[in-house]
């Protein structure tokens, strides 16, 4: 392998290091807050999606890179969109009953 080449796999480990990073902070503050007010479900679903197809449209389903950043980051998306509307759900339930 050449310079170039270990320079761009050194480099394709950024996104897949730095996209995950950001979303667990996101999955790990809905968590810990067990509160999801201002943020999009659809919007995470969208990026789950969007990442998918990226990974399909790369062709690059052997490189941990791109199953770190694209395969890894859709499951943290999803996970994002379900904990948004699980307590959105939740925190409705809780405010409907404090009305009654």
């Amino acid at each position: 392998m050449s310079f170039n080449e270990e320079a761009i796999q050194m480099i394709g480990w950024v996104p897949a290091i730095i996209f995950p990073l950001a979303a667990l902070m996101q999955l790990y503050k809905i968590y810990i807050v067990r509160c999801a007010d201002g943020v999009s479900a659809m919007a995470w679903f969208a990026f789950g999606i969007a990442n998918l197809s990226l990974y399909i449209y790369a062709e690059k389903y052997e490189e941990m890179q791109t199953l770190v950043g694209m395969v890894g980051q859709a499951l943290i998306d999803f996970m994002i969109a379900g904990l948004t509307i699980y307590f959105s759900r939740l925190n409705s339930m809780v405010i409907e009953e404090k009305n009654r």
